[in-house]
């Protein structure tokens, strides 16, 4: 899910004020008329570092795609009515996967909103850490935490219940020693070709993608800030280009899945995002232009929809694969770049108050679903009371599927947050106390 994949843009490291380091091109001045004074006035992203709402909101939604697509897999009849293939969602739900491409895109938009300026400059190693840092305390407290209690339980089942396939993985992950400290630097999936069996906790392989993103930033972000400039059309044609390479697997052979896929899925969709902030960061946000982006994000809503649906049509390829409707990853920078500066449809659902708190659980969601998943259907396997179709299994597989809602909530209150700014406060402390006079900066 996946998925960080996982920045949120309440979590900036610049103070309010525009963005150090990319500071707003030269102002426009007042006009004659009502709309040159409107232009004059409006807030623009690269001078308004407030959070945006609706890609907050976003988030929830991406999650809730991939989580679905995994309960998908729960045996039962019930299930396999509601949202198997003979049923009118089901376009959606077998392209779930490609959740984690729209996490890509939303955090490489994320990240620049809020790091470019400071990280794009100029080469510097101090700030090239607090990134880091800052990225570290945002992801690893969470991931850590679910990764060894679930590898913990993998162990269990294989050992004390003598089961050699302790995972719902097609490849069965290492349990060892060594395998735990790979886990623990995120580090799992770097040289592996294929995702299967790399991670304990199955959609944790994109975590381990994401993260090599992070790490290249500093670097990249070289490139972007310079990239700034560039015409708006131009970025624009390259953001959706990025994407068209894995669009036209997914359309071509069901699959979005190759040797190698991951680092094309990360290193696409996050430099895809980070375009689509470049084009519309100065864009002046008017009623008009508010509007207008209203008025696109239905369009391509619809229009994702539709080749969704346009994929499911042509049928599965002859080894089973059914994600052609992937080839609507070229749209994923539009919506983004769109809900960046919508203020009404769907971006004032996505800005509402549960949509948003829906998006900052959105991360433990997508790291906790699986293991959840997982642990009820070895129940389900093992104890004929709760097997599928079970007066049981049909009360409590719903209760199992709503519960990763509350695990992810309650992981959100009591680690996430609380872990991410004790461990800020560590680093903000020894900033604060070697320069005397300077800010500590922000959370």
């Amino acid at each position: 899910m996946a998925p960080e994949p996982h920045a949120s843009t309440h979590d900036r490291l610049a103070a309010p004020g525009p963005a150090p380091g990319i500071a707003p091109g030269p102002g426009p001045t007042p006009e004659r008329g009502k709309l040159g004074v409107e232009f004059a006035s409006a807030s623009t992203l690269a001078s308004d570092p407030s959070e945006v709402r609706p890609l907050t909101g976003l988030r929830l939604f991406a999650a809730a795609w991939v989580v679905v697509f995994h309960f998908q897999f729960t045996p039962g009849d019930w299930v396999d009515r509601l949202l198997g293939e003979r049923s009118p969602v089901f376009a959606v739900v077998t392209t779930g996967a490609l959740g984690v491409d729209l996490f890509y895109v939303l955090s490489g938009f994320v990240i620049a909103f809020t790091y470019l300026g400071k990280v794009g400059p100029r080469f510097s190693p101090g700030v090239s850490w607090r990134f880091l840092w800052a990225r570290v305390c945002r992801i690893w407290p969470v991931y850590a935490l679910v990764t060894t209690a679930f590898g913990a339980y993998l162990l269990v089942v294989k050992l004390r219940l003598g089961d050699p396939s302790p995972a719902y993985q097609n490849v069965q992950p290492d349990l060892s020693l060594g395998s735990w400290l790979h886990q623990m630097t995120m580090t799992q999936l770097w040289f592996h070709p294929w995702h299967d069996g790399v991670s304990w906790v199955g959609p944790a392989w994109s975590i381990s993608a994401e993260w090599l993103a992070y790490v290249l930033f500093p670097l990249t972000a070289l490139v972007f800030y310079r990239m700034r400039h560039w015409p708006r059309p131009v970025l624009g044609v390259l953001a959706v280009a990025l994407m068209a390479p894995v669009a036209v697997k997914c359309l071509n052979t069901g699959s979005p899945y190759f040797a190698f896929s991951w680092a094309a899925r990360i290193l696409t969709g996050f430099t895809a995002g980070v375009l689509v902030y470049l084009i519309v960061r100065e864009i002046p946000r008017t009623a008009r232009v508010r509007s207008a982006a209203s008025r696109l994000t239905w369009v391509t809503l619809g229009l994702i929809l539709a080749g969704l649906y346009y994929g499911e049509s042509l049928g599965a390829a002859p080894d089973g694969s059914s994600e052609q409707g992937g080839i609507v990853l070229l749209l994923f920078p539009v919506l983004v770049g769109a809900l960046a500066l919508a203020d009404r449809g769907p971006a004032r659902l996505l800005a509402t108050g549960w949509a948003v708190h829906g998006g900052r659980i959105s991360y433990s969601l997508y790291l906790v679903h699986v293991p959840l998943f997982e642990l009820w259907w070895t129940v389900m396997e093992r104890f004929p009371a709760f097997r599928a179709n079970s007066a049981l299994s049909v009360v409590l597989t719903p209760v199992v599927f709503l519960a990763s809602f509350v695990l992810a909530h309650l992981l959100f209150r009591l680690v996430e947050e609380p872990a991410r700014r004790t461990m800020r406060r560590v680093t903000s402390g020894r900033r604060a106390k070697s320069a005397p006079g300077v800010g500590a900066g922000p959370a």
